[in-house]
């Protein structure tokens, strides 16, 4: 791929200029962010509590409000390490649970859903740490508008990557376009200092055949060669000779030269026939391959033995897992505002994470606590089952999640279902039993 070289000569108006462009997304409807922040909050009862430490957070309630209401939590504005949300995605569908329980509808478009994404984006960013990120999952229908809204909101230089996910299997579609596999996530920081924990993905033997050739005579490792040199060119020491060689022109040695000195005393330059100083670059030295952007490994639910809750959209854990990893360190504070099947929550809780989940569906918190309690079941045993059959549990669930602390908050709100106080002492017990098992 050619690589444009700019001259100081360029003409005005050209890319310099337009580095420094700037633009936002208007629409109808577009309120002010001091609009947003007068937001009512949430009026929030606290009905069930693990009283255990650390302690994490499950909210049932509207999230706008909600986030509103955390706004004023000491404990959470600026503290939290990493949000992932998976928001509706604009698709005018109503979605149902595996045993066609009614999940929530996803009805708003156009102008209203950006709206909709952006007030509950700018009240995420004030509560986002320093350190922070986010990341936010959508599909090509809003993906593209929603970037523009987070460039404004979180600034355009704390973009970090637009990640494409395979989704699914290829599709045999009867229409006239190509199969759609694939969904999008923007990964955005609040600034330039924030948790970064390089994944990678392991070497196979064909990669690394592939990518380490060679096979070092004295010692069978397996390495391959790179250049000692990069480009630019030093006046320092990089830039002086090296065994009677000046670098090749536009171009220094990647380190002084008394340091290649001593990597060619351990036997780590190759010279070539020619003379030509080459850098080994050993394969177990490799912390594996770097994770790049397309992500092809984190399908959702495909097989009978995936475990899965059955609530729908459902994403893969392993996803969530490599986002969390990633983008946080034990202990650190993990959000997800569109809550549904708990998935955020429970790989956060399994890796050490403190968490709050929020979702104003009774049915994602109804689905959210009986994982924390019980687990997934394969695919397939909950298809045969629906949900219908008696099934011989153990009094001692092994499956269970939920190892620490955990306070239940119900907002009080018409627009909400109810929710009877005869399940709310249920969720009690139940936590309580198996958490307090641990």
């Amino acid at each position: 791929m050619a690589t444009g070289i700019p001259h100081q000569n360029q003409s005005q108006g050209s890319l310099k200029n337009n580095s420094k462009l700037s633009f936002r997304l208007e629409y109808e409807g577009k309120v002010s962010t001091e609009d947003i922040f007068q937001t009512p909050p949430a009026q929030l009862r606290c009905v069930a509590r693990v009283k255990k430490q650390p302690k994490s957070y499950l909210v049932y309630g509207e999230n706008l409000r909600v986030l509103r209401t955390l706004l004023d939590d000491p404990n959470i504005l600026g503290k939290v390490g990493l949000i992932y949300i998976d928001p509706p995605y604009a698709t005018g569908f109503g979605f149902e649970s595996r045993n066609q329980t009614h999940a929530y509808n996803d009805l708003i478009d156009g102008a209203d859903y950006l709206e909709f994404i952006r007030q509950r984006l700018i009240l995420l960013r004030e509560i986002l740490a320093n350190h922070g990120s986010i990341y936010v999952h959508l599909d090509e229908k809003m993906a593209f508008p929603v970037k523009i809204l987070m460039d404004e909101i979180f600034g355009a230089k704390n973009f970090r990557n637009w990640i494409t996910r395979k989704k699914c299997n290829p599709k045999n579609f009867t229409r006239k376009q190509y199969g759609n596999i694939s969904d999008y996530i923007l990964f955005y920081t609040k600034s330039d200092d924030y948790v970064w924990n390089q994944p990678f993905e392991s070497w196979t033997d064909a990669k690394a055949k592939k990518e380490y050739q060679y096979i070092e005579e004295e010692t069978g490792r397996r390495y391959k060669k790179v250049p000692v040199h990069a480009p630019g060119q030093r006046k320092g020491a990089t830039g002086q000779a090296w065994k009677g060689m000046l670098p090749p022109p536009g171009k220094h040695w990647q380190y002084p030269p008394e340091v290649l000195d001593e990597m060619d005393k351990r036997g780590e330059i190759y010279w070539s026939p020619t003379g030509n100083p080459r850098r080994k670059i050993y394969l177990d030295n490799s912390k594996g391959i770097a994770v790049q952007d397309i992500w092809l490994e984190f399908k959702d639910a495909h097989n009978q033995n995936i475990k899965i809750t059955g609530y729908p959209t459902e994403k893969n854990p392993d996803l969530i897992k490599r986002i969390i990893l990633a983008s946080s360190n034990p202990g650190d504070l993990i959000l997800d505002a569109f809550l549904g099947s708990g998935t955020t929550v429970a790989v956060a809780e399994e890796l050490e994470r403190q968490w709050v989940g929020i979702d104003n569906s009774l049915l994602a918190i109804k689905t959210t606590i009986h994982r924390l309690i019980k687990g997934t079941e394969a695919m397939g045993d909950f298809v045969n089952n629906n949900g219908n059959q008696p099934k011989q549990e153990s009094l001692f669930n092994t499956n269970r999640i939920l190892r620490r602390g955990l306070d239940l908050y119900l907002e009080i709100a018409s627009d909400l279902e109810e929710v009877p106080e005869t399940l709310i002492e249920d969720w009690d017990k139940q936590l309580n039993f198996q958490a307090n098992l641990w």
